[in-house]
């Protein structure tokens, strides 16, 4: 590590050029990444300062171990490279957005005569057109209900329309126009296709007032039904229209973005706003960042909006960026048209901007509230169960099988008593045959704990599901390891209704009888939520890998069936039951099946 005498004389050795920074500490582990102007000028407010400018950015500085400068020939090179190295190293002090794909989004295939609506998490590069997304599954589905109840696309899964034999029920509830085996002019499903693309864009209004002479010119026609149907899909994008709440006179398509920060946490909000009504919004959350306000807001515009499937014309930010015009000119080029960032200064842009912020303080207070309300119970936890440490960090593994086969084990993370996801594993089991728990968990917890390594960090509380003999080898693993005592430990069993126990009970090392909780009854199913994720994620892991295993027992073998065909097989025809009652011409009609192959296949499993 650099002393911080060398470090202030590499700074003033730095270039003024514009640039990116890279801070690394002791490790050599790139720790933050920002842009400058003038890198020199950058830097030095960091390193040349008597004393730094805040708490967090002091924390920062005294963990730079060393810092490398890379030169770029202008500001928005800049931009773009400190965004593609964020995405890389995932430094601890930058703000860093989730993956978006947990985020659900609808795709329109308008290039197909005949598109459908779909739920997807990640946008391709496929000309589909894409709406979203949207701030939970929730709010998705009541807008895929809307839709399927109200216009008349078809519901068929599968890209590509597979004829029928006779319409299906959604065709007998007036809710698809059943282009699968009926004679569809492509002209009336197309103008369908139009009035969803205007409800998704927000331009409820126009629909409506589009549907409203529809319908007027039905009754003129003395076509009730027609009408009849009309006016119930206006009284159905009213309700919609009537949840909407306007906030702009000039209907215009913008985002607003609020911030609120303080030594705990940072929050960005953003508003949707859609023709001039507030349609959604979504909060952020960053916990260990030491950029600025400025700085938050500039990292925030180039790593949303790259991934986003709409950018709006404007979008309204609290306080101005020097490099506002590079933000502008980047999304520009993303959205094939002119965006505008803005800080306003008067008028119903100052009152909108105003509620972002007020929104983003007020999430910033809930989640506050809610990380106090887990502190609390990690505390009472910690003093129930006799812990060295606070449990801030808890692992729980769980075996499954069938009947021996296809063993695997799966370990949850809860982190401040919330899960953390992205740090769940799978195991295989290598070398345990048959139906053995306790040779399974050794070797399982053995390939955790063993590998020094290994980039994980350790457990505040380790959990394994099971009673007092899985506990037990979990102890055995830990003393071989020379970990035991080095965190906590504990099993959880399920109660036996038979022996008259109305609880589940924890078992603790060293000691008999399980842990009474008492009132404390909430520690109990907190335990028992973190048991059921971990026997949920190795049932869902154990499904998949015997499914896997069945097609490939099933398929592979068959002459003249490789991965492609297999695959093509699969997806058409949905599982290996349904191709083993197809009949030949069936297989022959997809692509790449010539007779011979499909007979081949038929025969083969139909000997199976």
């Amino acid at each position: 590590m650099e002393n911080p005498d060398n470090l202030r004389e590499k700074v003033k050795q730095t270039t003024t050029s514009p640039g990116v920074y890279l801070m690394k500490d002791t490790d050599g582990k790139v720790i933050y990444v920002g842009k400058a102007r003038n890198l020199r000028k950058r830097l030095a407010s960091y390193f040349l300062k008597a004393s730094p400018s805040d708490l967090k950015t002091g924390v920062l500085v005294g963990n730079v171990a060393t810092f490398d400068t890379i030169i770029t020939t202008s500001e928005q090179e800049a931009l773009i490279l400190e965004s593609n190295l964020i995405k890389r190293h995932r430094p601890r002090y930058n703000i860093i957005l989730k993956d978006d794909k947990r985020y659900p989004i609808l795709r329109l295939d308008t290039a197909s005569p005949f598109p459908m609506l779909t739920l997807v998490r990640k946008k391709e590069k496929d000309n589909a057109m894409y709406f979203g997304p949207f701030s939970s599954a929730g709010a998705v589905h009541k807008t895929m209900n809307l839709i399927n109840r109200t216009f008349m696309l078809r519901k068929c899964k599968g890209a590509k329309l597979k004829p029928r034999s006779r319409p299906c029920l959604h065709f007998q509830m007036n809710r698809c126009l059943a282009p699968c085996c009926r004679d569809v002019d492509p002209a009336r499903y197309q103008e369908i296709v139009r009035e969803v693309i205007l409800f998704l864009n927000a331009k409820t209004p126009d629909l409506i007032s589009k549907i409203k002479k529809e319908m007027a010119t039905a009754s003129e026609l003395q076509d009730y039904e027609l009408a009849a149907r009309l006016r119930d899909k206006i009284f159905a994008l009213e309700k919609v229209l009537e949840k909407q709440v306007a906030v702009s006179s000039d209907m215009i398509d913008r985002d607003i973005l609020g911030i609120a920060r303080n030594h705990q946490l940072s929050i960005i909000t953003l508003l949707f706003v859609r023709n001039g009504k507030l349609i959604g919004y979504r909060h952020f959350e960053f916990q260990e960042t030491i950029s600025t306000d400025a700085e938050m807001i500039g990292s925030f515009l180039g790593q949303y909006y790259e991934r986003t499937p709409f950018i709006p014309a404007e979008i309204l930010i609290p306080l101005p960026l020097d490099d506002a015009p590079l933000h502008e000119k980047h999304l520009s080029e993303y959205r094939g048209k002119k965006v505008r960032i803005h800080t306003p200064q008067r008028g119903e842009k100052v009152r909108m901007t105003a509620m972002a912020m007020e929104n983003a303080a007020n999430r910033r207070e809930e989640v506050i509230t809610q990380m106090l309300s887990g502190l609390q119970l990690l505390t009472r936890l910690k003093r129930r169960l006799s812990l060295a440490e606070l449990p801030t960090r808890i692992e729980c593994f769980d075996n499954s099988n069938l009947y021996g086969t296809n063993p695997v084990s799966g370990v949850v993370v809860f982190e401040n008593g919330k899960p953390k996801k992205s740090a769940y594993r799978k195991y295989k089991i290598r070398n345990v045959s048959g139906p053995d728990d306790y040779a399974a968990m050794s070797e399982v917890l053995s390939r955790r704990f063993r590998k020094k390594e290994n980039p994980d960090p350790l457990p505040d509380l380790l959990m394994v599901d099971g009673g007092k003999g899985q506990l037990n080898i979990a102890v055995s693993v830990l003393k071989t390891l020379d970990l035991y005592g080095v965190f906590g430990i504990l099993g959880i069993a399920k109660k036996d209704p038979r022996k008259g126990e109305l609880q589940d009970k924890i078992f603790l090392p060293e000691r008999t009888n399980p842990v009474i909780f008492g009132k404390e009854t909430d520690l109990l199913l907190f335990l028992q939520r973190i048991r059921d994720e971990a026997h949920r994620f190795a049932i869902s892991f154990h499904r998949k890998k015997h499914r896997a295993a069945v097609i490939q027992s099933e398929l592979d073998g068959i002459p003249g069936i490789g991965k492609i065909r297999k695959q093509r097989l699969l997806n058409h025809f949905g599982s290996v039951n349904n191709i083993r009652t197809a009949a030949v011409s069936e297989i022959t009609a997809i692509p790449g099946f010539t007779a011979k192959i499909a007979k081949g296949v038929v025969e083969d499993l139909k000997k199976r």
